[in-house]
C-alpha cells in the first residue's frame, strides 16, 4: 500500500519547510552571538595606551604601530581565511579563531617591550581574521538574496555591540574593579568562548548536511561557475578577483575602515588621557566614550535594511548618504567640550553614520559573487579594507605626537568619510 498519499507529502513539505526556518535562524543568531564576543580580542587597545606608555614608556607613535600590525595581519588573514571559511567551514573557522585569539590575547598582557608587543597583537590580528568571512560564508549557506539587507544588518550590527562590549569591560575592568591594564587582555576576551560554545552547540554549517534544500537554487546565484557542486580555491579567487567592483567596492570600505579605526583607537585616548579618573568633567568621560560603539552598533542595523527598504537594493546610496552624514559630524566633533551632553549625542552620531554603511559593503559580497564564493569575497574586500586601516594608526598617533592634540582626529575622519562617499558612488550595485 503506498505511502506518499497527497496529504503525507503536503506534511512533509510543511515538515521540511519548518524545520529549514528554524535552521536558518539557529544559524543567524548562533553567528551573532558568537562574533557579538570577538571585538573584546581586538578593540580594548586604546583603554590600555595609558598604562603601557606609564609602564614602558611608549610613544603614541609606536603604539600606532602595534595597532597597525594587528591590522595588517588581520588584513593578510581575511585573505587567507575567507576562502578557508568557504573551504572548510565557518563554524570550524570561527571557534578555532575565537580560541586562539583569546590565547593572543593572554600573551599580550605580559609584553613589556615594544617588539614584545607588536609581535603579540599582530598573531592575534591573524586569529581574529578567522571569524568574519567565514561567519558571511555560513550565513549565505541559510539565507538568500531576498533577505540578505536584513542578515547582514543583523550580522554587522551585533558586530557593533561587541564593539559596546568592548568598550564596557575596560571600563568596569579598569574603574570598577579598579584593576591594571593587563587585565584587560586577560579578562575581556574569555567572553570569547561563550560565543565559540553557543555556536559548536546549536549551529548546523549548511542545509545539505541536515538533508534540506539549499538556500539559493544553482541558477540564481551570480555566477555560472556556481553550477558546479564545488569550485577549488583557485576557482573561488579567480572569480571574485577578476571583477572590477572589487576593487572599486575595496577602496571605499578602505576608507571607511581607516576612519571606524581612527575613532576606534583613539577616541578613548581623546577623552580619557592620562588623567581621566581626576577629571573634574560634568559626566564621567569613560561613559562618554561608550556612546562611540553604541552608535555604530545601530547604524550597522539600520543601514542595509535602508539599502533594501528606502534605495531597493541600491546600497551604494544607503553608504553614501551615510559617509556625507558622518563627514559633517565628525567635523563639529572637533569643536566640542569634553565633559558635555553634546558631546554624548555627537559622539553617538559620529559612530551611526561612521560604521553604519559596513553592513551594506558586506552585503555586497555575496550580492555580487553568490554565495560559494561569498566567504572568498568577503576575506578579499576585508584584506583591502584594513590594510588602510593599519596605515593610518601610525600616520595619526605621530600627528598626534606632533600636534599634541587629539581632536585632530576628527577632521582626518571627515576627509576618510568623504573619500569613501565619493568611491561608492562607483559601485551602483
Amino acid at each position: 500500500m503506498p505511502t506518499d498519499t497527497p496529504d503525507a507529502l503536503q506534511y512533509a513539505s510543511i515538515k521540511g519547510s519548518t524545520t529549514f526556518a528554524q535552521y536558518k535562524w539557529r544559524a543567524l543568531i548562533g553567528v551573532t552571538f558568537c562574533y557579538l564576543f570577538y571585538y573584546t580580542g581586538r578593540q580594548t587597545l586604546g583603554f590600555a595606551v595609558a598604562g603601557i606608555q606609564h609602564d614602558y614608556g611608549l610613544s603614541k607613535y609606536e603604539i600606532g604601530w602595534i595597532s597597525a600590525t594587528m591590522l595588517w595581519c588581520y588584513a593578510g588573514g581575511q585573505f587567507i581565511n575567507g576562502n578557508l571559511g568557504d573551504k572548510l567551514g565557518g563554524k570550524t573557522m570561527m571557534i578555532a579563531g575565537a580560541v586562539l585569539s583569546l590565547a593572543a590575547n593572554w600573551l599580550f598582557s605580559f609584553g613589556h617591550t615594544f617588539l614584545f608587543f607588536l609581535l603579540a597583537w599582530g598573531l592575534n590580528g591573524y586569529f581574529q581574521s578567522m571569524g568574519f568571512a567565514p561567519g558571511s560564508r555560513l550565513l549565505s549557506n541559510w539565507w538568500g538574496h531576498k533577505h540578505r539587507g536584513f542578515v547582514y544588518g543583523v550580522y554587522v550590527g551585533f558586530s557593533g555591540f561587541s564593539s559596546v562590549l568592548a568598550y564596557v569591560f575596560p571600563v568596569i575592568i579598569l574603574g570598577t574593579m579598579q584593576l591594571g591594564w593587563v587585565w584587560i587582555f586577560r579578562l575581556a576576551p574569555l567572553s570569547m568562548l561563550l560565543g565559540a560554545l553557543v555556536l559548536l552547540l546549536f549551529v548546523s554549517e549548511r542545509p545539505e548536511a541536515q538533508h534540506l534544500p539549499a538556500a539559493e537554487k544553482p541558477e540564481d546565484a551570480a555566477s555560472p561557475a556556481e553550477s558546479e557542486d564545488e569550485l577549488t580555491s583557485a576557482q573561488r579567487y579567480a572569480l571574485v578577483m577578476k571583477n572590477w567592483r572589487l576593487y572599486i567596492t575595496g577602496l571605499a570600505i578602505g576608507f571607511q575602515n581607516a576612519a571606524r579605526y581612527a575613532l576606534v583607537v583613539w577616541v578613548p585616548v581623546h577623552f580619557l588621557g592620562m588623567d581621566w579618573k581626576t577629571s573634574s568633567a560634568l559626566i564621567d568621560p569613560k561613559w562618554i566614550t561608550v556612546a562611540l560603539p553604541v552608535g555604530m552598533a545601530l547604524g550597522s542595523l539600520s543601514n542595509s535594511w535602508i539599502s533594501d527598504v528606502l534605495f531597493q537594493g541600491r546600497r551604494y546610496m544607503a553608504i553614501v548618504w551615510y559617509m556625507v552624514l558622518a563627514c559633517a559630524t565628525a567635523i563639529v566633533m572637533m569643536f566640542v567640550p569634553h565633559g558635555s551632553m553634546f558631546a554624548i549625542v555627537l559622539l553617538f552620531l559620529c559612530g551611526f553614520f561612521v560604521f553604519g554603511p559596513a553592513s551594506s559593503f558586506w552585503a555586497l559580497c555575496p550580492d555580487i559573487f553568490g554565495r560559494r564564493a561569498a566567504g572568498t569575497a568577503t576575506g578579499v574586500l576585508n584584506t583591502m579594507s584594513y590594510m588602510f586601516a593599519g596605515i593610518g594608526e601610525p600616520v595619526i598617533g605621530r600627528i598626534i605626537d606632533a600636534t599634541g592634540h587629539t581632536s585632530i582626529i576628527f577632521p582626518i575622519v571627515a576627509g576618510l568619510c568623504a573619500a569613501s562617499a565619493v568611491l561608492s558612488m562607483m559601485i551602483k550595485r
